[in-house]
């Protein structure tokens, strides 16, 4: 029988082995492509000396095409428990040096193992991606693998947050995974994304593409809004993780993370008189009044490149995460279009399902305008972002900071979908449409024979204004709670928020609503 001191030799040598990975010539590689290891990048995502490993040992059964002579303990992937923040984490680390991190049966098995962990325990799960596709050696087990990563991923949708991060190849089926989960990270020039590579698509369609062009981190980022982040290295992207979770709470049980304010609650930002121009169409930077508004610099925008035309992204205020959508009036005049409505949509979404409050700024001139728009079917999208408020039953505060027109003004969490505080300053306009609009159509004849058509239409857009569109007007009729000096917005949402901390909202008992995907 062998000794204690044996057994110990033994162990000692398979945990050597599963650290050395696919061995040191492909950890040399990795690195000369400028990517860390599977442990380091771990390493740099969870607490210093909080990961526990599960799972060291396993390897495939595979004994097809000589695999059974290739086994490394871990086949190809990491797993286990950490802690980011000193709040634990359930983390998954695909290890390219390894059979170039593809998925065959055994893989698969030890993320489901981590995923259903995640589930029960009730926190999240963070998956850090880098590897070849399914392992073609195991075939129909390798598939089936992906498909169990995919149901998992939708089960703990809502539940738990789940974070993908891109750090190498994610092609084929594999990126429907981080498809499901709630925030996909990547890495400029070291990986990319995409369900047909370059090859096959220059076979099919004759279109010749890099990987970078076809599924890079600027393209999700910016294109095809996939991706929700961006990092110049996979440090910066793996630090952007930690904040991120910051905001976050465990589960869709939990509150968000308070920590005390360095801010002062009671703190006026004078320059917010002065930042509405006094033309009305004359654009300015939201994320100006965003930033005077929440604790000094605790935003953090969310999908930053992609749909820029509206702003979404985490913020404390008074110390409690809060979740923003706001328009950009610098961005095709703050417009809603089908690319925002959908970004801002699925944002809303997230935070309700995790308790996240939602604050709006709203400075909306309607829907975009197009035949494009129309084809590519702007009713559907926009009804996304309209359902998403209406179903939402987080404590939700409304700041109308200038345009509020047509049925964009219902959309933006307007009282009538449940709105629990809508806040409005001087300069805010709510109407069914702009004053240029609606004179022309009301007034069109008056103006014609009129002596000075010019002079009498703008006279009639100042009454306009003045009699219609004026936010005095909604809040004679209880649609705007208080119209707000705009110095004052921060005090007044905190204390809104404070009051929100118990709200009791519940929808009707169903299975699910059916969304307008």
């Amino acid at each position: 029988m062998s000794s204690t001191h044996e057994k110990l030799s033994h162990l000692e040598k398979l945990r050597r082995k599963a650290f050395e990975g696919g061995g040191k010539e492909r950890v040399e590689k990795q690195r000369a492509a400028g990517k860390l290891t599977a442990r380091e990048r771990l390493d740099l995502l969870l607490d210093e000396g909080s990961f526990e490993e599960i799972d060291m040992f396993v390897q495939h059964e595979c004994h097809h095409f000589g695999l059974e002579r290739k086994k490394v303990p871990g086949d190809g992937v990491v797993t286990g428990f950490g802690r980011i923040g000193g709040r634990s984490v359930a983390v998954f680390a695909q290890d390219f040096t390894v059979f170039g991190g593809s998925l065959g049966l055994a893989h698969a098995r030890k993320i489901c193992k981590i995923m259903d962990h995640a589930v029960r325990l009730g926190i999240p799960i963070v998956g850090l991606d880098d590897s070849g596709g399914a392992r073609i050696q195991e075939g129909v087990d390798s598939l089936g693998g992906y498909a169990e990563i995919f149901l998992r991923n939708t089960l703990a949708s809502g539940v738990v947050p789940q974070i993908s991060v891109v750090m190498g190849p994610c092609a084929g089926g594999a990126v429907y995974s981080p498809a499901i989960t709630d925030f996909v990270f990547m890495v400029e020039g070291t990986s990319y994304m995409f369900v047909t590579g370059p090859q096959v698509i220059k076979e099919v369609t004759h279109e010749q593409v890099s990987f970078e062009q076809l599924g890079g981190a600027g393209v999700h980022n910016e294109k095809s809004g996939v991706a929700h982040f961006s990092a110049r290295t996979e440090p910066e992207c793996l630090q952007a993780v930690r904040t991120l979770l910051s905001y976050l709470p465990p589960n869709n049980m939990s509150e968000p993370p308070a920590v005390t304010p360095q801010d002062d609650p009671h703190r006026r930002e004078e320059s917010l008189n002065r930042i509405i121009p006094d033309s009305p169409s004359k654009p300015y930077d939201m994320k100006d009044v965003i930033a005077a508004i929440v604790d000094r610099e605790t935003f953090f925008e969310v999908h930053r490149g992609y749909a820029r035309n509206i702003i979404v992204g985490f913020a404390r205020l008074g110390g409690r995460p809060i979740g923003i959508v706001a328009q950009q009036p610098a961005v095709l005049a703050g417009c809603l279009d089908i690319d925002s409505s959908t970004k801002g949509a699925r944002f809303i979404r997230f935070c309700d399902a995790f308790n996240i409050p939602l604050v709006t700024f709203e400075d909306v001139p309607g829907f975009l305008p197009g035949v494009a728009q129309e084809h590519g079917g702007i009713i559907r999208n926009g009804a996304k972002l309209l359902y998403a408020y209406c179903e939402a039953t987080v404590p939700k505060l409304t700041v109308i900071t200038r345009k509020a027109y047509g049925g964009a003004y219902d959309v933006m969490s307007s009282k009538h979908v449940r709105g629990d505080f809508n806040f409005a300053w001087p300069t805010a306009e709510v109407a069914v449409m702009g004053p240029e609009g609606a004179v022309n159509i009301v007034w069109k004849d008056e103006i014609e024979k009129a002596k000075d058509p010019k002079s009498e239409r703008e006279r009639l857009i100042a009454e306009y204004r003045e009699k219609f569109a004026s936010p005095y007007i909604a809040a004679e009729k209880g649609y705007v709670d208080a119209v707000i000096e705009p110095a004052e917005t921060r005090s007044r949402l905190i204390r809104a928020l404070e009051l929100s901390k118990t709200k009791r909202e519940r929808n009707p008992p169903r299975k699910h609503g059916n969304i307008p995907l």
